[in-house]
C-alpha cells in the first residue's frame, strides 16, 4: 500500500473512536440484552445486542468510504474484498467484562492489506482512551486528544518479568501442570485487549493468551510491532494465524517463553 492510501485509512481509523463513543453513550449504554451463542451445552460464549449494533454501525461507516473493501466481523461474517484491503472487526472484545460492568472491554479494528495487518485500533469507551497505529510505523496512546508514542519496556531480567496471562479454562489443568513454572510467573491480571496495550506502554513485559480469534489479535499485531515488541503463536508461527498467542517486549524473553510453552504448544 502506498503512503497516500495508508494515510487515508489511518485518518478514517482515527475518526472512529469519537463516533463509537458517541453512539454508545447516547444510544446503547444500559440497554444490553445477553445471549449465549455457544453450541456446547455447558459452554458460554456471550454476545449482546450492543456487540451487533457496534458491528453494523462499523460496516456501514466503512462501506461509505471504502465500498470495495472486504470485512470480516465476529458477529456478521465475511465480505470478500475487491481492493486487496480487508477490515477485521471485534465490536466488543471482552464481552464477559462488558456484561459484569468491568471497564476493560474495547472495540477492536484492524486494516489488512493483502492479508497482512497494517493498521490497528483499540478503543476503550469507558476508559476514555484509545490505542492506534499511525501511518508512520509508530503506535500511539490517545487521551484527551493528546498522542503519546508507545515503546515497550527495556530488557529486564527474566525473573523480574511482569507477565499477564489467562487461559480462561481453555487450557486443561493437565497441560497447565506441564508448564507450572511458567504459570507461576503470571502474577499480573490479564484484562482482555488492555493487557496487550499495556505491553506496548511498557507496563508489562509479556502477555500469554489462549484461543484468540483473528479479530482478537489482528489489531494487536501492528500495534505491538510498531512499539518494538514481538508477537507469535505458541508454535512460533505468524500471529495473524491467531490461536494461542504470546507477546513480549524483547527477543530474549520471547525465546524463553516459547521454549517454556513447547510442552503444550
Amino acid at each position: 500500500m502506498n503512503k497516500k492510501d495508508k494515510l487515508k485509512y489511518y485518518k478514517f481509523l482515527n475518526s472512529l473512536p469519537k463516533k463509537l463513543n458517541k453512539i454508545y453513550f447516547l444510544k446503547l449504554k444500559g440497554k444490553f440484552k445477553l445471549n449465549n451463542k455457544s453450541k456446547k451445552k455447558s459452554g458460554f460464549d456471550p454476545v449482546t445486542n450492543i456487540d451487533r449494533a457496534f458491528e453494523l454501525f462499523l460496516r456501514k461507516e466503512i462501506l461509505k468510504i471504502f465500498p470495495n473493501d472486504g470485512i470480516v466481523g465476529e458477529e456478521f461474517g465475511k465480505r470478500k474484498t475487491k481492493s486487496g484491503c480487508t477490515w477485521v472487526l471485534d465490536p466488543i472484545d471482552g464481552t464477559r467484562s462488558f456484561v459484569i460492568g468491568s471497564p476493560t472491554w474495547s472495540n477492536l479494528i484492524s486494516v489488512n492489506y493483502k492479508k497482512v495487518p497494517i493498521l490497528g485500533l483499540v478503543n476503550f469507551p469507558i476508559l476514555k482512551k484509545y490505542y492506534i497505529t499511525g501511518a508512520n510505523h509508530e503506535s500511539y496512546l490517545v487521551e484527551n486528544n493528546k498522542f503519546r508514542k508507545l515503546r515497550v519496556a527495556k530488557d529486564t531480567p527474566f525473573k523480574k518479568t511482569k507477565m499477564a496471562g489467562s487461559f480462561f479454562g481453555w487450557l486443561p489443568l493437565k497441560k497447565q501442570i506441564k508448564i507450572s513454572k511458567l504459570v507461576s510467573l503470571m502474577r499480573f491480571p490479564c484484562s482482555d485487549a488492555l493487557s496487550y496495550c499495556q505491553l506496548c506502554e511498557g507496563k508489562l513485559d509479556a502477555v500469554i493468551q489462549c484461543s484468540n480469534k483473528i479479530w482478537d489479535v489482528h489489531p494487536m499485531i501492528p500495534l505491538i510491532k510498531n512499539a518494538g515488541g514481538l508477537i507469535n503463536t505458541w508454535k512460533n508461527k505468524d500471529a495473524k494465524l491467531a490461536g494461542n498467542i504470546v507477546a513480549s517486549s524483547n527477543i530474549k524473553t520471547h525465546k524463553k517463553l516459547l521454549k517454556m510453552l513447547k510442552p503444550v504448544a
